[in-house]
């Protein structure tokens, strides 16, 4: 027995679905901590055969066939380290999210998740069956308790591993980012830790899947709650945690410092768009670039994420579109280094209104032939989209999401929406951060009033209340759920507050038909919110 016992905290990226793809990738990762760190066992995230969240997949008979041969092949080809592995599990009894601990070429440890989460991003009820027992291994006459991710954030199986004699507990996680979640789990790991008197090792995944992100940021607390290491967030890697014997404590060892809140976001993003485009295996993307900041926060990221070669921009001036922006949209394409040109949609939009002059007879100029513009450029950008294998990256942040300041198939139309779960005070401060890089953003798109152009003098608090405002505003409605008269009683002007709550219940149909986008907040239009598109709640206004 040596005098030290050798984890490594395997932070990976999976595919969801590719599950001999991800057994494989377990198989390279594993050799690789016995050879090269001499490791004795190698922890992986949740659900690692099939990746995070399978959804539906798991449903599939098909699948468990799958994931059972590949736990096979994991079990003969593995020898001289531990391997711990997360996958579903079917037993007669419905199919557990569950923990194998393999070694000596069999499956020696098997644990079954017994918290499911049912809230917010998560739908685990509606796929496991709940486990109520505890799991502990022997590893070199080391007691080593496992657990699933919700399980550390309850107090019972944590405290039900200590009681079945574990000496540290071994904790496979896949949960996703939005911001401070990575000190909300430090908070709940050091409670848990000094409840049982037993160091954690906290695995997390990394990675985008369709609008979740997983940021890794995988850690070991000692048994009084410190944090004695951590990974760095959003970066794939093996990491050495090494314990001492008798009592069993982890070694301090390199403490990645967390990153602060604009570059935690903006690696989110650029993490959650690469992994959509690789993943899904699109040549590239196109961006309607107008000049604004979305677009210019939009393509920066696009670029961080996939390259300058991969990424093409459209500026699509108006009759409307004010010299500086088409200056400014050049300046950013040529700052990042990608392909751009400009294509007017005037013609299109002279054309369009001529077909429809009989038809608009005796009518005034209103949204109606600002939407055409938009539209315009839709049917443009999914063009360039279809012919050369490109997606369409959309620009519309949450504030406009939320109160349906977009276009049906105009600006909204697309593939994937970057900034989706951002709010427009934020892409401020995200396009400020931006530019500390690298300076890509000319300065007066940061500091000229929000405009989307599309009628004479246009500027967006024309129609929406200043983005501080509103943004606050749908924190507290959005976010918090808090009701109308509460957040007037907050000190928000009562006819404001009724329209832009008014706004947000009237959009749904909206979000409902808006590509998918990166989630980087606790509450994302989405899988977290969802609301009836049809529904009389929000009439009798005073408190809904």
């Amino acid at each position: 027995m040596s005098e030290q016992l050798r984890i490594v905290m395997a932070q990976v990226n999976l595919l969801v679905g590719d599950i001999e793809g991800n057994a494989e990738l377990v198989i390279q990762r594993a050799e690789q901590a016995r050879d090269d760190y001499q490791a004795d066992i190698i922890v992986f995230p949740e659900l690692t055969l099939t990746g995070y969240p399978p959804e539906d997949l798991l449903l599939r008979p098909g699948l468990h066939t799958r994931v059972l041969k590949t736990l096979e092949i994991i079990c003969q080809r593995m020898r001289g380290i531990a391997v711990v592995i997360g996958y579903p599990h079917q037993c007669a009894d419905g199919v557990y999210n569950a923990a194998a601990f393999i070694a000596d070429g069999e499956v020696l440890g098997r644990y079954h998740k017994q918290h499911l989460p049912n809230y917010s991003v998560f739908d685990e009820k509606r796929y496991f069956v709940a486990g109520d027992e505890a799991c502990v291994v022997d590893v070199q006459g080391a007691k080593i308790g496992l657990t699933i991710c919700e399980d550390v954030w309850q107090p019972g199986p944590v405290a039900l591993a200590a009681e079945a004699g574990a000496e540290l507990i071994l904790n496979l996680n896949a949960s996703p980012f939005h911001l401070h979640k990575g000190r909300d789990r430090e908070v709940v790991l050091a409670q848990r830790a000094k409840e049982a008197g037993l160091p954690i090792v906290y695995v997390n995944l990394i990675g985008g899947q369709d609008e979740l992100v997983f940021d890794g940021e995988s850690f070991v607390v000692d048994a009084a709650g410190a944090v004695v290491q951590r990974a760095p967030a959003f970066t794939e890697g093996l990491y050495l945690t090494e314990f001492t014997r008798e009592p069993l404590q982890p070694i301090a060892a390199a403490i990645s410092e967390p990153l602060g809140e604009e570059a935690s976001v903006y690696q989110a993003l650029v993490t959650g768009v690469r992994d959509y485009i690789e993943k899904n295996g699109f040549r590239g993307v196109v961006i309607g670039l107008s000049g604004g900041i979305d677009s210019a926060l939009t393509l920066a990221v696009a670029v961080d994420a996939i390259g300058p070669d991969r990424v093409e921009a459209v500026m699509m001036p108006s009759r409307y579109t004010a010299d500086m922006s088409v200056e400014d949209a050049q300046a950013e394409a040529e700052a990042l280094g990608v392909q751009y040109q400009v294509i007017t949609i005037e013609p299109i939009f002279k054309q369009f209104l001529e077909s429809l002059a009989e038809e608009f007879t005796g009518t005034e100029v209103d949204t109606t032939e600002e939407n055409i513009q938009a539209r315009c450029r839709g049917v443009l950008l999914m063009a360039i989209s279809n012919k050369k294998g490109k997606i369409v990256l959309t620009t519309g942040n949450k504030s406009e999401m939320a109160v349906g300041y977009a276009t049906l198939y105009g600006d909204m139309a697309g593939g994937y929406d970057v900034l989706k779960d951002v709010p427009k005070t934020l892409v401020f401060r995200l396009s400020e951060y931006r530019n500390t890089l690298s300076p890509v953003i000319p300065q007066r798109v940061i500091d000229r009033p929000p405009s989307a152009e599309l009628a004479p003098d246009q500027q967006d608090t024309d129609s929406l209340p200043p983005y501080p405002e509103l943004d606050a505003i749908l924190q507290m409605y959005v976010e918090e759920d808090h009701c109308v008269d509460d957040i007037i009683a907050a000190g928000f002007d009562a006819g404001t507050v009724r329209r832009v709550v008014g706004l947000v219940d009237r959009n749904e149909y909206k979000r409902r038909q808006a590509p998918p986008g990166v989630r980087i907040t606790r509450r994302a239009f989405g899988r977290d919110r969802r609301y009836p598109i049809v529904s009389g709640f929000g009439r009798g206004r005073g408190t809904s």
